[in-house]
């Protein structure tokens, strides 16, 4: 078992998350973050996606509805990762949070990424996050990349939005 080794093209394909009001989360995923709705399975249950894909992000009620959410110490989800293809789609989604009053709850640089940190209505953990060129990571003195977590610069991320609008 110890040879055996996951094929380099092998992606996470979805996220299918338990949460206990579909609407509210919708809003969430859709109205907010801008995923789009590709299907309803009844009353309780969605799929949505980026860009059409069948689905990146599986909702439903099925043993979840109307519940707490999940105690922080108990095992389970951390976080759910949506990858941001440029990193002034990551500003963009940020000042949308920033204009929807959303609750932040961190920001850091991870020399090989920058991210967001958030929750869900149902205290799910989101990460916002783009990744830099493989040639910008970090390495360390043997050439081996690195990864640390230092405050993320708002200021540098935000101005790639005014960048933006200059071209």
């Amino acid at each position: 078992m110890a040879d055996y080794q996951i094929p380099a093209q092998t992606r996470i394909g979805h996220v299918h998350l338990k949460v206990s009001n579909l609407q509210q989360s919708l809003d969430f995923y859709c109205g907010l973050l801008g995923f789009e709705l590709m299907v309803n399975y009844g009353d309780s249950a969605a799929f949505i996606s980026a860009g059409g894909y069948h689905h990146h992000i599986g909702l439903n009620t099925w043993h979840s509805k109307n519940s707490p959410p999940a105690p922080e110490t108990a095992p389970g989800l951390y976080h759910t990762a949506i990858l941001y293809p440029e990193r002034k789609d990551l500003a963009a989604i940020l000042q949308r949070l920033i204009d929807a009053k959303y609750q932040i709850t961190g920001a850091s640089d991870h020399g090989v990424s920058e991210a967001i940190y958030l929750n869900d209505p149902d205290e799910n953990g989101v990460e916002l996050y783009w990744d830099r060129p493989r040639e910008q990571w970090p390495t360390d003195e043997h050439g081996n990349f690195t990864m640390y977590t230092r405050h993320l610069d708002m200021q540098s991320l935000m101005a790639t939005l005014d960048e933006n609008n200059l071209s």
